[in-house]
């Protein structure tokens, strides 16, 4: 690997941008990807694999540091303790880079940020650390099952603890693990105007590994490729980036040809193509999103894709708009959630969750409910959809929903494949668990206008 220094530099950038201000992950390290998009596919990738091993271990990591280090983690300046957790978990995860590398590139990497004073203190721990191998003492599971759990798959206490409550040991530790699991990225197979096998043959072409993804046909996971954006098959619109869980959305929808459709909160835009899709270019769909920004997402994925049947408007969801008012044949509110089902692609979620936020996120979700019952023709549909596994968001929301507003619930079965059908889904909801089922965390439920 060539100019490793400058590579540890750019990690230690995206990991202070993250943790120091606040930026989502994903969009740090996209960043920085874009801009050195020269770098050799191998040098992005380890970029890529440190910044996301070093974000998603965090705890675990410093545990490991706190045992040998004579200064907390968390008094460290923050430029020391993020080239500490990344050369740890370089130590701990990657074999393939030899420890005396990682510890003199830590110790040159100090130094450079002007931290000389420093060198010798984060020369002594690592090699500590790297005197130790790397098997781990965790805490004693018997004595403190929540600390064990949080220490070995670095999720905060609070959060186990709350899953331990509500899904049991056995599950919560099925989700953990999967959070911490690299899995491929999934895209849907535009099946409308396209031929799946053309497009798997363009994938395959271009060295992409295709494999089939779960419960639905059209559902692809691809791996090995460099840049998205490359890829005949993305830059043609014949695949949409999302997860089998959102597609779902749509196949429990079932919109009709003629349907009039909105989504409260579409961006990036996922769904609402997926149902103009389904629906074969007739109809219309309305994806709406709070801000201008958001809708441009949509926009863009619109062109990308050549549909003619989803429109575009910005629209606070929160706000009622009486223009809409018993318009919708369907109403899709995937409402802004605490994201807990897809921590395994947004690591940051976990660390700054708290239960305020989630309070004023239920507010939100509620007011979104709201103006989207009223927005529902007679005998419409409306489909609720969170990227979490709280139970306050999901299930309790429905039930609030249900003692609030003309509506009942809609058996999912008729739409689910058979391994997903269940006690709730007949009853006409579904969580998706991590690690349970080959998705993302995920809930949806369907409700019909009763008048």
């Amino acid at each position: 690997m060539t100019n490793e220094i400058n590579l540890r530099e750019l990690v230690l950038d995206i990991l202070l941008e993250i943790d120091e201000e606040g930026q989502l992950s994903h969009i740090a390290l996209r960043n920085v990807l874009d801009k050195h998009q020269y770098l050799p596919r191998q040098e992005r990738a380890f970029i890529t694999r440190v910044c996301e091993g070093t974000l998603e271990n965090r705890i675990q990591l410093d545990y490991i540091l706190d045992s040998v280090s004579s200064v907390p983690v968390d008094k460290m300046k923050p430029v020391i303790r993020e080239i500490l957790r990344s050369a740890v978990y370089q130590l701990k995860y990657m074999d393939s880079v030899p420890d005396s590398a990682v510890v003199n590139e830590a110790v040159r990497l100090a130094q450079k940020k002007g931290f000389f004073n420093l060198k010798g203190f984060v020369n002594g721990v690592l090699r500590n650390i790297s005197r130790q191998g790397t098997e781990e003492e965790y805490p004693d599971r018997e004595k403190d099952p929540v600390r064990y759990l949080s220490v070995r798959y670095s999720m905060p206490e609070h959060l186990v603890d709350r899953w331990l409550s509500d899904y049991g040991e056995e599950t919560t530790e099925k989700m953990l693990a999967d959070f911490l699991t690299e899995k491929p990225l999934c895209v849907r197979a535009r099946t409308y105007l396209n031929d799946p096998a053309r497009i798997r043959e363009s994938l395959l072409s271009q060295g992409v590994t295709v494999e089939q993804g779960p419960y639905l046909p059209y559902a692809l996971k691809i791996s090995g490729y460099d840049h998205l954006l490359a890829l005949d098959a993305f830059v043609k619109g014949q695949i949409q980036v999302q997860d089998v869980s959102s597609m779902l959305v749509a196949e429990i929808a079932d919109p009709q040809r003629s349907d009039y459709v909105i989504d409260l909160c579409a961006a990036p835009g996922g769904k609402s193509l997926h149902m103009g899709d389904k629906m074969e270019g007739f109809g219309m769909v309305d994806a709406r999103d709070v801000s201008a920004a958001k809708v441009e997402l949509i926009e863009q994925n619109i062109a990308r894709l050549g549909v003619i049947n989803v429109q575009t408007k910005v629209q606070d969801a929160t706000v009622f708009d009486v223009d809409s008012e018993c318009r919708a044949d369907i109403v899709l509110a995937d409402v802004p959630c605490s994201g807990f089902g897809v921590i395994g692609h947004k690591p940051e979620i976990k660390y700054r969750a708290n239960r305020q936020q989630q309070e004023e996120l239920v507010k939100i979700q509620r007011s979104i409910l709201d103006k989207a019952a009223e927005y529902v023709k007679s005998r419409g549909i409306l489909i609720y959809s969170t990227c979490t596994i709280a139970k306050e968001e999901n299930e309790e929301n429905m039930m609030w929903f249900l003692n609030n507003h003309p509506f009942r619930l809609e058996s999912l079965d008729d739409h689910l494949p058979e391994e997903l059908r269940c006690e709730s889904s007949s009853l006409g909801y579904l969580q998706l668990l991590p690690g349970v089922h080959k998705t993302d965390g995920f809930f949806i439920a369907k409700f019909r206008r009763k008048i």
